[in-house]
């Protein structure tokens, strides 16, 4: 059966199997390849934020210009009717009238599916609260795939905050796809979800929970390093008491131990997680995973629109 990803939603990683994951990972290599200019032509973009982004914001804008299309929205809810007390199903219910396809971003956990619920339009869910993230999660697994050679079997450490950290969420449940080990590095607080956990389990993935990388640096095939999140949390206490838990450096690495081909990933953005002598040493590739956004979210936009093939 063919895959096709016309006028569907991206809300979340877990509607995909592993089949649509490779077809956009395919996809995303031709946009790198051949020049699709104009096949958007006509097409309007609704982009959405209710919450800060750089990346996801901007590479989004970027992809859809290149591809012909056109871009309206706001980059902060305050510009927004929202300010005046308008719903969030209301705001989207007039903006689908504009536009052609929706891109997403708010706080709250669901608004994503509350969005796709109401509208007729497809919505493309650009980061829910801390739930998920799944366009993020196709570019991590196209730069894994990049610069490792393959996605099967890989040994994975997600280091930092694992709890709030939906990009980790979500590339967590997309690689269980592709049998990997996985060893989650946190501090008690800011563990992995327990219902997230069980479900890598009851998927038969092999995971551990540790404190720390000592032991476990050498196993590692790539490193998925996130910042503490101090937005997601209520009290300012509990934040200083995780604040810097974790800094990657490369005498770090070097001390503890790990393999030549060791990659390092990050979401970005980096606070004081990751130091800076890391970024011009072969491990980092956090740099080419953003700008990884674009092809990825060119072949996100052209299949839901419809595009290609």
């Amino acid at each position: 059966m063919a895959v096709s990803f016309k006028q569907r939603d991206i809300i979340s990683i877990r509607h995909f199997n592993k089949e649509e994951l490779l077809y956009i990972l395919d996809l995303a290599k031709r946009m790198e390849q051949v020049d699709h200019t104009n096949i958007l032509k006509g097409k309007v973009l609704a982009s959405l934020f209710f919450e800060p982004s750089t990346r996801t914001r901007l590479s989004f804008e970027s992809a859809m210009k290149r591809l012909g299309g056109v871009v309206i929205g706001f980059a902060e809810s305050g510009v927004s009717s929202v300010s005046k007390g308008e719903s969030l199903s209301d705001s989207v219910k007039i903006i689908e009238g504009y536009c052609d396809i929706i891109v997403l971003r708010h706080y709250l956990e669901g608004s994503a599916q509350l969005a796709a619920d109401v509208v007729d339009v497809p919505v493309i869910n650009a980061g829910d609260g801390s739930n998920q993230h799944p366009t993020q999660t196709f570019l991590d697994l196209y730069t894994i795939q990049k610069t490792k050679g393959t996605l099967e079997g890989l040994t994975v450490g997600f280091l930092g905050d694992l709890k709030y950290g939906r990009t980790v969420h979500s590339l967590a449940y997309a690689l269980s796809y592709f049998g990997a080990e996985m060893f989650f590095i946190s501090p008690p607080s800011l563990r992995m979800p327990r219902d997230c956990m069980d479900e890598l389990k009851d998927r038969k993935v092999r995971c551990h929970e540790n404190e720390s990388l000592l032991g476990i640096s050498k196993k590692l095939d790539v490193i998925y390093c996130t910042r503490i999140q101090k937005e997601r949390f209520a009290d300012p206490v509990e934040f200083e008491k995780v604040r810097g838990v974790y800094r990657l450096s490369k005498s770090m690495l070097e001390e503890i131990g790990i393999k030549d081909d060791l990659k390092i990933l990050h979401p970005l953005p980096r606070v004081d997680e990751m130091d800076g002598s890391l970024d011009k040493t072969d491990f980092a590739v956090y740099f080419h995973q953003a700008r990884n956004g674009i092809p990825v979210r060119k072949a996100l936009l052209a299949a839901v629109l419809g595009a290609v093939e």
